[in-house]
């Protein structure tokens, strides 16, 4: 704990309008923009997290006696698990079973944002300890608040060994990742592939191109509000198709365009002078994160082109290190994407539940490790020797 850790002051905020946006980023950096007060309250002022939608905010704000922000967490009271991306249905099913109620509970997270970073937000000069006041301010509030859980979601790796210090349950997984190995062009990326991988690319690429459809990638400006309306259509079309119901709405995205829009990376398809497709990234400081995809018609590997290729040609440009791909999707593997862990946290408060779900965790880390195994068996990089 921080010296004089008994005079430190813990606000739970119902909204990010209770404190100055300098002061959060303060604490939140800026190489991660969904960490960002921007991110954050632009999904609060336009009804995506909030009454109704199941993310209720309780930020946590850790203060010094002087009033300082020394650290904060972004935190969710929520009614169902949506929107996640690390799956507990079935921890909440065998609750109910038992005759527990698992809802409603706490989640430390970026909403519907399946990305890895900082989840304490701690200024750079805050003192020692600073990180366990949070994890137990999270604790205290979990008691408070009367849940059953406490669930992290996506931190860093460090985060990840802190709260298993803690004692909270560490759960592992993985996700897709391109690492840019100092590559000059996409051409020098292929040139690492396997012959067969780097020809099968190179023809998806080459079907794309001369189908007619034309690609843009957009940043800050240049989208204007039919991009962004035509955009939303897609991610609808696509939410109504494959979830059956969407997390974001046209007001959301349209703020991100206003209050983030120098970081905002959208590849737009155009045929005929339509706009029939397109794929949103957000550009942190070193990673390009993928995040949503939508067409409004089906176009051979236009995905694997809007989404993973022209991310790669971006992230080579702008000496970006590597393109987070999101979740899901043994495809990408094939496509220079490799599985990458993902960490998540858990505080379960009935110690019998805690021990079903921990003896759970121990099973499934030694399917995470095989699955990981075998898909970077079927990397597309030569192997040395």
């Amino acid at each position: 704990m921080p010296d004089g850790s008994d005079s430190l002051s813990v606000r739970v905020l119902t909204g990010l309008d209770a404190i100055p946006a300098a002061e959060w980023d303060a604490c939140a950096g800026t190489d991660n923009p969904f960490l960002g007060h921007a991110f954050l309250k632009a999904l609060e002022d336009t009804g995506c997290v909030g009454a109704g939608s199941g993310w209720q905010p309780l930020h946590l704000a850790l203060s010094d006696p002087r009033g300082r922000l020394l650290g904060a967490v972004p935190l969710y009271l929520k009614s169902h698990s949506y929107g996640e991306y690390v799956f507990d249905h079935g921890w909440a099913n065998a609750w109910a079973r038992a005759g527990g109620r698992y809802y409603p509970k706490l989640q430390v997270a970026v909403p519907f944002t399946p990305v890895t970073g900082r989840r304490l937000l701690i200024r750079a000069d805050a003192p020692a300890g600073t990180a366990e006041a949070l994890i137990e301010a999270l604790e205290t509030v979990a008691r408070a608040q009367g849940v059953s859980s406490v669930h992290v979601t996506f931190p860093t790796e460090a985060e990840w060994r802190q709260f298993g210090e803690a004692g909270w349950l560490q759960r592992t997984g993985y996700q897709f990742h391109w690492q840019n190995r100092g590559y000059a062009s996409f051409d020098d990326f292929l040139g690492e592939l396997a012959s067969r991988k780097r020809k099968a690319i190179r023809k998806e690429r080459r079907e794309v191109a001369d189908s007619g459809v034309r690609l843009m990638t957009l940043t800050g400006a240049d989208i204007g509000v039919r991009h962004w309306d035509a955009f939303y259509r897609f991610y609808m079309d696509t939410s109504d198709r494959k979830w059956g119901s969407p997390y974001l709405n046209r007001a959301f995205f349209h703020r991100l365009g206003e209050v983030l829009g120098d970081r905002v990376v959208l590849v737009m398809a155009e045929d005929g002078g339509r706009l029939v497709a397109g794929a949103l990234n957000l550009m942190g400081a070193d990673t390009l994160y993928g995040r949503n995809w939508g067409s409004a018609g089906d176009y051979r590997h236009l995905h694997f082109e809007a989404c993973y290729y022209r991310a790669i040609d971006f992230a080579i440009a702008h000496g970006l290190k590597r393109v987070e791909a999101g979740a899901q999707g043994e495809h990408k593997v094939q496509r220079g994407y490799l599985p990458t862990p993902t960490y998540s946290v858990h505080w379960i408060g009935d110690r019998s539940f805690r021990r079903a779900v921990a003896d759970f965790l121990d099973r499934e880390r030694v399917m995470i490790d095989h699955e990981r195994t075998e898909l970077m068996d079927a990397s597309p990089f030569r192997q040395e020797g």
